[in-house]
């Protein structure tokens, strides 16, 4: 019991002791700047315009899309684009969020973001909302900061297509049932009829 308090109170004295220091170490400025990339980035989506977007692409970008289709290269970001997202891709409910810092890499010149979305789309004639995780890489070159890999996929095991298909299941399963029950029934019927 003393042994659960000392420690307790050895807890608390290391978290007030050095919670002044964590707080009086500055933010790494490529943090602002990262921030000015997700602001320009989630306009130019949210705009539709895939123009705006390109620049913040590196030329070698590789982006996987929840479908698992890859795109390298701007020019297959924009011809998945005006291919699929210009249709499917309606805007989102919570847009990319990270969920931490970018851990910054090689003296703040390449990073890893991460974090989670809700984007809504429009597919199979009806809309859809899917929460996404997703994971970015940046790189700092030339003085600007570029996308050079994003993968984003949601739970394959619980989403609104695969509930909705469950959900469509069971309603056929039953709907088969009933019938199986009525046309039991009915031959049943004439069999004793004869």
């Amino acid at each position: 019991m003393h042994s659960t308090r000392a420690a307790a109170g050895l807890a608390l004295i290391l978290t007030l002791t050095l919670a002044p220091v964590a707080a009086a170490q500055p933010e790494d400025p490529a943090h602002a700047e990262l921030r000015a990339l997700r602001t320009e980035l989630l306009a130019a989506i949210t705009a539709g315009d895939i123009e705006r977007v390109l620049p913040s692409l590196h030329p070698d970008v590789v982006i996987t899309w929840q479908n698992g289709e890859v795109n390298r290269g701007r020019a297959g970001v924009k011809a998945f684009f005006e291919r699929m997202g210009r249709q499917a891709f309606a805007g989102y409910k919570v847009p990319p969020t990270p969920d931490d810092l970018t851990v910054l890499y090689n003296g703040s010149t390449a990073g890893v973001s991460f974090g989670r979305s809700v984007g809504q789309f429009n597919l199979l004639g009806s809309s859809w909302e899917f929460e996404n995780r997703w994971t970015a890489t940046v790189v700092k070159q030339d003085g600007r900061w570029l996308l050079t890999s994003y993968h984003v996929s949601w739970n394959a095991l619980d989403n609104p297509l695969l509930n909705s298909a469950t959900r469509a299941l069971y309603g056929v399963g039953a709907a088969a049932f009933v019938a199986g029950g009525l046309i039991g029934a009915w031959l049943m019927r004439r069999r004793r009829a004869r």
